[in-house]
């Protein structure tokens, strides 16, 4: 009887060892088919009017997040506390039509920031952040409309420059105001308006020319001087000497104001 119950066991035991086995596979499949990505906290994809997004907003980043998909279209990084922006910051994100970075901290962005995004980008909004002074080459070759507003600005040849290179969106460049600059009467306006009367990069010139011409005029006033001295110098101590040849016997006073004046000469 006992013997019968263990042939009765055994199959139903290798029965639910192998379902276990096939249960397990299936996980294993479905771990490698759709691997789990793990988010920033507030992140979410999503697809919007047919383009994949990739929302980040309000999410409390300090800075750009590093698992964002690589297929992502459109990237909403607004509402956070991002400082700055490093180099090669969306490197991994060649499909990237739009760009949202607005009401952050940013107030330093390197060089090739934007490196990868010059062919598709079309919309990179830097609204309200703390952008104070940037470079022009931080958007070298970059094609998008940009938004610049909202910033404090300092009005100089350097912002001159770098609103010369970069396409600004419609209706934002009345928010490009100086929250400071090289001179004083331009703060609180607007700087599209003081560029109209006010060339910042031919002023800079100007000043470094007459900087550069006052330190040769004084170069030069110091040489002259030295010449002056000099030869007033060697003038006094001639006449000194010609005064004590004469004092001398003659024949003694000849000769030495011979080598004397041979010695002028």
């Amino acid at each position: 009887m006992t013997a019968a119950r263990g042939v009765l066991l055994c199959p139903i035991t290798m029965r639910l060892l192998l379902q276990s086995l096939f249960f397990l596979l299936l996980l294993l499949l479905g771990s490698c088919l759709h691997p789990a990505v793990a988010f920033p906290k507030g992140c979410y994809p999503s697809e919007e009017e047919g383009l994949k997004t990739f929302r980040c907003s309000n999410a409390q980043l300090t800075e750009v997040p590093r698992d964002i998909p690589n297929d992502t279209n459109k990237l909403y990084l607004d509402f956070n506390q991002i400082p700055f922006l490093p180099r090669d910051a969306f490197r991994d994100l060649p499909l990237l039509l739009e760009l949202d970075l607005s009401h952050n901290a940013i107030a330093r962005i390197e060089t090739g920031a934007f490196q990868g995004l010059a062919e598709h980008l079309h919309s990179l909004d830097l609204s309200s952040n703390r952008l104070v002074s940037v470079s022009k080459d931080a958007f070298s070759n970059l094609k998008a409309k940009v938004n610049l507003s909202n910033n404090p600005w300092l009005c100089d040849c350097r912002l001159q420059e770098l609103i010369r290179v970069v396409e600004l969106a419609a209706d934002s460049s009345g928010g490009i105001v100086c929250d400071s600059s090289t001179q004083e009467e331009h703060v609180g306006k607007a700087f599209l308006q003081v560029i109209a009367d006010t060339d910042f990069c031919n002023v800079y010139k100007k000043t470094t020319d007459i900087a550069m011409l006052v330190t040769m005029f004084g170069w030069f006033a110091m040489v002259i001087s030295y010449l002056v001295y000099y030869v007033r110098q060697n003038q006094e101590d001639a006449r000194r000497h010609l005064e004590y040849l004469k004092s001398l016997p003659s024949k003694q006073r000849r000769s030495e104001e011979s080598s004397t004046i041979s010695t002028v000469v």
